[in-house]
């Protein structure tokens, strides 16, 4: 006799809300994406002037050291891009040294910004909407043709690597949001955290079916390491557990 199947639990509203803010994130790409691309960061630095994007990652930074990778896993239209067509991804970005790919783009573009501040003889001003017209980034039919080059080639790297394989490969964000996270565990402070009681997974694989950066999310429960270099912190691990085995809080190391 066949055993009764377990009934599918709902997507949580909390999941709701985060695909919506992914969505519309990517919507507003034609206003947000001279404010998060890092080729207009280091024209303005050659310019010696602090762009938006600078102020924006600044600012993520400083949110990394309480609420790690957020903004990856809730308002990134990057992130947004590839989780949209992640129905047709079917495999997961592999351990290894691909995931250290980042960590090199993002000292790279460092030292590349640091090389225009130096050659613009330093700082010559702040302008938050340096390269929009009005605040609009996409101002014509060229620059728009651009934008979809560049997300077509995130979303084909998503394909053939993985599920947001960008995100753990070559996003030099990600750098910047994981160094932020080391930080805090070395000091310990309150902070936004998945948790893990293993007595309570009964293996059913949902965890890590529903990742959306393809982590081996059973494992990290079963281990008691539920902290990731590539964790977006989205919560689709905890929402999707039966058994509430995962939490997801505002909590001391």
């Amino acid at each position: 006799m066949t055993e009764p199947q377990e009934p599918q639990r709902s997507v949580s509203s909390r999941q709701n809300i985060r695909k919506w803010l992914l969505v519309i994130s990517f919507l507003l790409i034609p206003v947000t994406i001279f404010y998060i691309s890092p080729v207009i960061i280091m024209m303005g630095a050659a310019e010696g002037i602090v762009t938006g994007g600078i102020l924006l990652f600044i600012l993520i930074f400083f949110l990394s050291l309480f609420v790690a990778r957020l903004w990856c896993g809730w308002l990134c239209p990057m992130g947004a891009c590839q989780e949209i067509g992640s129905p047709v991804m079917k495999h997961t970005v592999a351990d290894g040294w691909r995931n250290w790919i980042k960590y090199g783009v993002m000292a790279l573009w460092i030292i590349v910004i640091a090389y225009s501040f130096y050659g613009a003889g330093g700082i010559h001003a702040v302008d938050p909407f340096y390269g929009t017209v009005n605040g609009i980034s996409i101002s014509s039919l060229d620059i728009l043709m651009i934008v979809v080059i560049i997300f077509s080639g995130i979303f084909a790297i998503a394909y053939f690597t993985g599920r947001r394989g960008f995100c753990h490969i070559l996003c030099p964000q990600a750098g910047i949001m994981v160094a932020g996270r080391k930080i805090r565990n070395i000091f310990g402070w309150p902070a936004l955290q998945l948790n893990a009681d293993a007595a309570l997974c009964i293996d059913c694989k949902k965890c890590s079916k529903e990742c959306p950066m393809g982590l081996d999310v059973n494992g990290m429960v079963r281990k008691g390491e539920m902290e990731k270099a590539d964790c977006i912190l989205c919560a689709s691990c905890a929402d999707t557990c039966p058994k509430g085995a995962i939490t997801y809080a505002w909590r001391n190391k």
